[in-house]
């Protein structure tokens, strides 16, 4: 029982990660009085810039380069500009390292990118501007479906209508091909399908799993498209813009108030209650941003959900765990191929086949010896990151998902990314002025979200994507509890910074609420949770 002298509010957003601020901007444009609950000291999630490797040298603590945020048409359409955000870029968007030390270099002018794919096989640069030509004319409606609820019928029409119905099979045929035979039926060089798989690997697929080929042609096509900007200033700014904004309309947020359970009546969400009893009462909607698991089982507990529900998150699979690493350098990074110098982020150093068997290390549950590492050269890319003529870096790489790594662990695999990193750039340890640490435990931390260290709200296997994330059900941010809404990477679309799951959860606590259809919508979407969980 909530009394009449708890605080209240029409929504109570739990957690300040980017989508939980993204769903209270939404509602708040709506005239909401809107209260969010973070569980640590500062808004963000994932979404976090500080110095911690040396004075000056400023580090994206989590998440670093944005395609999806920058062509988001959730962000954009919230206008962040005009509370501070602005981008900028490197030279080159992406080089992908093989062994041999040769790189595919993606850049924003799809002439130089064809130049690169071109030197690893005849034919392959014009074969690079068709695959452009390809994406340029689905882009647009593909990513408004993406960022929108599904099924996305409005969208998904007009991609129909540009396509015609044999386009569109192929285009189907396309989303689940794994990237190693998209690649393959795409190019003849090496350049180009490494680069691409290796894309797909920003996710937890393998080349060979069904649908990571539609993740790698994304994230390059996106690259050539708009590039991978960063924001002027870090990662932060994307934050303070949309708190920002969040303020400016009148929201509210709570710090160090860790939400323990949600309050259910009747089958309906009533509001929270945060460690240490304190009480907080929605008079409308809950939206939490936090992983499907931890909200149902967590916070809601299994007794209040359909026990058909509960058996299925028992088989919810998380991405990887992650390891991240931040260097302060005295100077630029000493690549041996000079084309590296240029580029924002890089993927270390493995062909296809490379991939597949640091895929198969991570399947298997094994530390594999020979990290694929991903590498941000932060100053390349935004001048501001550190002192003039030095370098802010990071890399990371993934472990098999597990909660109790060890530092010691970590500590030998950190020692291994060094070792990959100073056989490309001899003497890159003698630039190292500073270095901070985060594994698995760390960032979860520091970072409740990140449960094991896993980036990506859950895998991003065809198996858990659509009307099957988090689970078999209705690929909505709709819950079994009515006002209840799941607004985290967990739900559909899934991870990166994209804002889309909080969207999604703001317009149907939205819809829910209006006068005129919520009780139609309630009992549509009950019977709906019923047919399927029951």
């Amino acid at each position: 029982m909530i009394d009449s002298g708890t605080e209240t509010a029409d929504a109570v957003v739990v957690g300040a990660g980017h989508n939980g601020l993204v769903a209270a901007n939404l509602l708040a444009d709506a005239g909401w009085d809107v209260l969010v609950l973070e569980a640590t000291g500062v808004p963000g999630g994932a979404v976090r810039s500080a110095e911690v490797t040396a004075p000056g040298y400023l580090s994206d603590l989590y998440s670093s380069f944005y395609p999806l945020g920058y062509a988001s048409p959730v962000l954009r359409r919230l206008g962040l500009d005009a509370h501070g955000l602005t981008w900028t870029h490197a030279p080159d968007v992406l080089a992908h390292v093989l062994p041999d030390g040769r790189a595919a270099v993606l850049n924003r002018d799809p002439a130089h990118s064809a130049a690169s794919m071109e030197a690893f096989a005849p034919g392959d640069g014009q074969r690079w501007i068709d695959t452009y030509d390809d994406w340029r004319t689905v882009s647009r409606p593909l990513l408004d479906a993406l960022f929108t609820p599904f099924p996305p019928v409005r969208n998904g029409l007009e991609l129909l209508g540009r396509l015609r119905a044999a386009g569109a099979l192929r285009l189907a045929r396309r989303l689940v091909l794994p990237s190693r035979q998209l690649g393959r039926e795409l190019f003849r060089g090496e350049g180009a399908p490494a680069l691409m798989a290796s894309c797909a690997l920003h996710t937890d697929l393998s080349p060979d799993d069904a649908g990571s080929g539609i993740y790698g042609w994304l994230l390059a096509m996106l690259g050539q498209e708009v590039g991978w900007p960063v924001p002027v200033g870090g990662a932060q700014k994307i934050t303070d813009a949309l708190m920002d904004r969040l303020l400016a309309r009148g929201g509210r947020i709570s710090y160090s108030a860790p939400v323990d359970r949600v309050l259910v009546a009747r089958g309906r969400a009533m509001g929270v209650r945060t460690a240490g009893g304190t009480l907080w009462r929605a008079r409308r909607a809950v939206l939490a941003d936090v992983p499907a698991p931890v909200l149902y089982l967590d916070l809601v507990g299994a007794a209040a959900l359909p026990p058909r529900l509960v058996e299925d998150l028992a088989h919810f699979r998380w991405d990887g765990s992650t390891v991240k690493v931040d260097w302060a350098l005295d100077g630029p990074m000493p690549w041996t191929n000079p084309q590296l110098r240029g580029a924002g982020t890089l993927h270390l150093a493995t062909d296809l086949d490379g991939l597949t068997r640091y895929a198969a290390d991570l399947a298997c549950g094994q530390v594999p010896e020979e990290p694929f590492l991903l590498v941000g050269q932060m100053t390349t890319a935004d001048a501001r990151r550190s002192p003039a003529g030095t370098e802010s870096l990071w890399s990371y790489t993934h472990l098999p998902f597990r909660r109790d790594w060890r530092v010691e662990d970590v500590t030998r695999h950190v020692d291994r990314m060094e070792a990959v990193l100073q056989r490309y750039a001899p003497g890159f340890k003698a630039l190292v002025r500073g270095r901070f640490v985060a594994g698995p435990a760390d960032l979860e931390e520091r970072n409740p979200g990140l449960v094991g260290g896993a980036v990506g709200g859950g895998t991003a296997a065809a198996y858990q994507q659509l009307f099957l994330r988090p689970v078999p059900g209705l690929g909505r941010p709709d819950t079994p509890v009515d006002r209840l809404y799941l607004a985290n990477a967990s739900a559909h679309p899934g991870g990166g910074v994209h804002g889309a799951p909080g969207a999604n959860a703001a317009r149907a606590a939205l819809h829910r609420d209006r006068a005129l259809t919520g009780g139609l919508y309630a009992r549509v979407i009950g019977a709906a949770h019923r047919a399927v969980y029951r």
